[in-house]
Parts: structure tokens; sequence; C-alpha cells
């Protein structure tokens, strides 16, 4: 490991070689080699044209190449879930691209012959391949479905079972590259397909799936489209071997080019052409030029040579350094403090405040809040083999205008795809969050066109993908570039406060009314209760009333029943004759013995419910209250002989 200070003189010197050889414009590396001339071989643009772009059918989401000049109207990005059967398919174009291009898509995703393919469920009806999609003025999502009526419906298996459960185990291939006798330790879940396996393999090694050739695939793995599970796999590890398919044509440009300038490639083995199609240089291209231009030129050639060496110098220099996020780190918060602490030292303490955790930590912080509080996600994505990224880094990521731009209005998350793990690692964070058309954008990145800005904006139901930035643009592009997101997420944030707003009116309505009702449902319940305990303590005193007025009557049936008989008037012994007015008027007349005794009278007014506690028993003339009298006295004793006329009064 070199030290900080020797790696920014290695790197200083490499950025000079490559300022005296590739033409520059403002410091920035230029993709079309405009500008100034070098000095030295002369060299004609016109012969060495910039790769072309790649067609739509390749990915389903464009990024937008950055340009000199300002673009009125960014363009317009549409949302397509299409559904074929089991699968769902997502994919995003720009809405300049026709139908057939979404066709060429789901080709290369579905397996299935455009030919054969019914693509429904278009608003304005069925619609030609050529057909342009602005012209259907289509919302921002759609839901479309293919049917494929000129094809057999799947059967179903007999092993339903067997095969969900091969579905859910995880496949170990130990996948060999055969030139470089270098092993890969890929893991892949069941439902995984050949295709994609090869797919995750051209990201390994840079060899494209149509030039894999393999060994050891089963008998039974017939068809790319054909998951790992039902390929015929040995469980739970299984070995493979890829190598580059040369074809007739690469063969023999190969040896022409070998027989025209033998004398300048005496040193090397011829290896170094097929070599430049490892890092990004496909079909004769390298570095932006055709094969047939390599052959017209001696100096073509030359110039083909040092990019190469030079390359592997770039390789050489930085499998010393440190790299910002380790191989192997378990924690994304850790690995991301390494990574700010490694671009701190490479680049100096002015550069954009990275969000320390992970991905979904970032979302969590940038959509998942009010409104008013939200912001766009940037994702730094970087990569020390690329030439871009040094001057990227050093010029446009750490200017001031842009790192306070980012500080006001991004979270800004970052990670390093240099190493193979880490790269995997995102691009499976990357298709869970966002959905396999932006993991394939990302996948089929060269590693030149490296370091990416991604700009997400959080929607209602998922994350949209604004803007993909390559390292080759200049501050003035990448603050525009920026701006004109932040003007797409400014309109839509002030509808989502909009909507924000107006729904917490209406749950501050629905609250008020549910404590209104609630307020009236306990005072409903208060007075049900009071009026339960009312009616319960009337129903106690009823029953009192009820058990006293018993009891009374027992007493008075008892007192009645031991009453001596009323004697006739005409008896041998003294007769007293008692008239008693009771309170409400009325008379209660009876003879008595004169020899009774005065309790015997009181016993008979209480069987006639006058109890003697509650009542007194006055006499007129005169004037006494005989309940105060000796009850065992006789009448005749207390003076109630022969007659007396006596009146019952309540005590107070």
């Amino acid at each position: 490991m070199t030290s900080n200070m020797d790696r920014e003189m290695i790197l200083a010197d490499f950025q000079a070689a490559i300022n005296g050889v590739i033409p520059q414009e403002n410091g920035i590396l230029q993709s079309d080699y405009g500008g100034e001339t070098i000095s030295g071989p002369a060299f004609d643009p016109a012969s060495h044209p910039a790769p072309a772009p790649a067609p739509s059918s390749s990915s389903a989401f464009r990024p937008v190449m950055p340009s000199r000049q300002i673009v009125e109207r960014q363009p317009r990005m549409l949302d397509f879930r299409v559904e074929y059967r089991d699968r769902n398919v997502d994919v995003v174009l720009e809405d300049s691209c026709t139908v057939g291009e979404i066709k060429q898509i789901l080709e290369n995703e579905l397996q299935i012959p455009m030919s054969k393919m019914l693509l429904k469920g278009w608003k304005t009806g069925d619609v030609e391949d050529s057909t342009v999609l602005k012209s259907l003025h289509l919302p921002k999502n759609n839901s479309l479905y293919v049917l494929t009526p000129d094809l057999p419906p799947p059967s179903s298996s007999s092993h339903a079972g067997a095969l969900q459960e091969s579905l859910n185990q995880n496949f170990m291939l130990i996948i060999t590259h055969r030139e470089v006798q270098r092993e890969y330790n890929l893991n892949f879940s069941g439902s995984s397909t050949i295709q994609e396996v090869k797919r995750n393999v051209y990201d390994l090694t840079s060899i494209p799936v149509r030039h894999q050739l393999w060994e050891g695939w089963p008998t039974s793995a017939t068809d790319d489209s054909m998951c790992l599970a039902e390929s015929g796999l040995s469980y739970p590890c299984h070995r493979l071997t890829v190598g580059r398919r040369s074809s007739p044509a690469q063969t023999r440009e190969q040896s022409e080019e070998q027989s025209t300038d033998v004398h300048m490639v005496s040193d090397s083995d011829g290896d170094d052409f097929e070599d430049a199609s490892e890092f990004g240089v496909d079909d004769g291209e390298v570095f932006g030029m055709a094969s047939s231009a390599l052959r017209k030129s001696p100096m073509n050639v030359m110039w083909f040579v040092f990019c190469v060496y030079l390359f592997w110098f770039f390789v050489f220099v930085f499998s010393f350094v440190c790299f910002l996020v380790p191989e192997n780190a378990e924690n994304e918060g850790d690995a991301l403090l390494q990574f700010t602490a490694e671009f701190s030292s490479r680049y100096g303490d002015c550069h954009p405040v990275f969000f320390i955790g992970s991905l979904e930590a970032a979302f969590q912080e940038a959509f998942y809040v009010k409104a008013r509080d939200r912001k766009l996600l940037a994702i730094y994505l970087h990569h020390d083999e690329s030439v871009l990224t040094n001057v990227f880094c050093s010029q446009m990521l750490c200017a001031e205008s842009i790192v306070s731009y980012l500080s006001q209005n991004f979270i800004t998350w970052a990670w390093d795809l240099t190493k193979d793990a880490n790269r995997a690692r995102f691009l499976t964070m990357c298709n869970r969050h966002f959905g396999s058309v932006v993991a394939q954008t990302i996948r089929t990145q060269k590693t030149d066109q490296f370091p990416l800005f991604l700009i997400i904006m959080g929607k209602r139901s998922s994350n949209e993908v604004l803007n993909v930035i390559q390292g080759n643009t200049t501050v003035d592009e990448l603050m525009m570039r920026l701006m004109a997101a932040m003007e797409i997420f400014t309109a839509q944030q002030q509808e989502d406060i909009k909507d924000e707003d107006e729904r917490e009116a209406r749950e501050n309505v629905k609250r008020e009314q549910d404590e209104a009702y609630r307020l009236s449902l306990e005072a409903d319940r208060a007075k049900r209760e009071a009026h339960e305990r009312e009616m319960a303590e009337q129903f106690r005193l009823e029953q009192i009333r009820k058990e006293q007025e018993e009891e009374r009557e027992a007493i008075r049936l008892s007192l009645e029943q031991a009453l001596p008989p009323e004697p006739k008037e005409e008896n041998a012994e003294p007769v007293s004759k008692l008239r008693i007015r009771t309170p409400s008027g009325e008379f209660l007349e009876r003879r008595f013995l004169a020899s009774n005794k005065l309790q015997i009278v009181f016993d008979f007014v209480a069987s006639k419910g006058f109890p003697w506690d509650e009542f007194k028993l006055l006499s007129t003339f005169p004037r006494r209250d005989v309940t105060q009298l000796d009850p065992n006295k006789s009448l005749l004793e207390v003076k109630l002989f022969p007659q007396e006329t006596l009146f019952l009064e309540a005590k107070e």
C-alpha cells in the first residue's frame, strides 16, 4: 500500500500522461476527440469516429448524455409495467421512442419473438410498432400486457412441489475464466435464469453474452430463459468454465493487423488486441476507433498500443491504492465511513457530505418524511479504474458550487464499484429498490463511462431515476443537470405538499369529529350510568319499603291474633267502650273489659296499622297522652271507663 503522497504523485504523473495524449477542453476529457491537435503524429478525428450510442433495445432505461448546449426541454420518461402470464417486466423509455422499441426490450426479457407478440392495453386501441409514444399522450405510469396466441401455454409439471423447493434453494456456481485463469464464486437463487448468470459474468469478465463460450452446463440447459432449478445443475455447488468465443472475422482482422504492422508490435504476442475487449471495447472498437480504421494507418495502431499499455499502467497503479469501499464490508455504514475518510485523503475536505448508513436509511432520510422536508437522493458511483474518476472528483464533484448545491438540496450517498463483490452487491440493491431496468442500465455501463451520478426522486409507490450523469462532463453541465432535476422535484414537491395539507386537514376534521363523537358517547354513558344508579337506588329503597311493610303486616297480624275476643255489650263484667279517631278522620270502635290492661288497647291500635312507637294516643278531656301511661294498668285504673273518645296523632 503506497502512502497518500506517493499515490498523489502517481496520479499526477498519470494525469499528465493522459493530458499529453488525449485532446482536452478546459481540463475535461472529450469523448469526441475535439479540441486542439496534439503535437506529434497527426490524428484525424474523421477516421476515428466516436462510438455510436447503443440502440434503445439494449436497455430499458436511456441515460441522457450531456450536451454542450442548454437543453430547453428535459426528455419525459414513461414507466411501463408489462404483464405476461406470471411475470411482470418494468420498462422505462423516453416519450420519443416507439412502440417497437418496447417490443424489442420485451423480446430480450421474455425471450419471445416480436412477430409472436401482441402488446395490448393501450387506451387508444391497437397501435403500430412505428407509433411514437409521444403521439399517444400517455400518463407517467402505464400498464400493458402481452398476448402470444401462436405459442402454446406452459405445461404443468408433475413435480411442482420439488420444483418449488428448488426455486427457494441457493446454488453456488464456481465459474473459471479460461483466459485469465481466475475463479468467481457466485451465489444465485434457484429462480434465477441462465441468462441472468451470463449477464452477471459479463459484468465480471466483460465478455458479452453472445461471445461467451461455456463448458459444464447440463445437457438439459438448452434455453437461456430456463431457471437454474430446472436446468439440472448439481446442488449445492456446480463448476462451469467460460471463455471468449473467437469469430472468423476477428481471427481474420487480427491476422491482417499483425501482418500490416508487425514491426510496431514485435514485442507483443498479439494478445493486446484481444485484451482490449476486456476493458469495454467490443467487436473491434478500441477507445472509439473501428477495426477498419486500425488497419488503414500505422499511426492508428501505435495509438491503440499506447492506450492499451496506458490502461494497464492505470490498473497497476490502482492495484496498490486503498479502495474507497472494502471488498467484504459487512456493514454499509462502516463502509461509507471508510469511503468518506479515503475520499477526503485523496481530494481534500471540500467534498459533498456523504450520507453514512445503508441505502435504505438514505431513502428514509430523503423520501419518508413530511413533504416539506423531502430532498432528492444523489447516488455517486465511484470506479477507480476509470480514467475520468480523478478529474471528475477533483474538478467537478469537489467544486464549491456543486458541494454547496448538493448539501442544500440533496441527500448524497456513495458507493465504490471497483471491486467485483461491491459491484454485485450494489446491483442487488439497485434491482431491489429500482427494478431490473435500472440495474441492467448500470450493469451495461463501460468502465470508462464511470463515475456515474444517479438522481433519484421518491414517488408515492416507487422511486424514479430522473437522470444518470456520466463522468465526461463539466462543472456547468453538472450544475445544469442538477438544477433541472431540482425543478422537476420542486414541482412534484409542491403537489405533494398540497396533497399532504389537504390530507392533514381531512384528518384533523376527522379527529375533531371522532373526539366530539367520543365525548358524546362518554356523556351518554355517564347519563345512562347515572340513570342506572338512580333506578338501582329506587329499587333498593322500594325493597326496603316492602320489607318494612311486610314486617309491619306480620306484626299487625300477630297482634291482631293475640287480642282477646271483644266482649259483648251485656256482660257480667264491666265493659269499657272506646272510640278512636284516626289521622284520616275515620273512627275505630271496640269494647274492652274494664279489667283489660292498657297494652291491649295499644295492640288493637297497632293491629289497625298505627304502631304505638309511631303514633301517640290522646284523650280530649282532660288532654293527655295515653301512650305515656303505664301499659300494665287496667282501663279502669287509667279512667278509660265506661267509655272514652280518643284520637291518634303521628309522633314528630
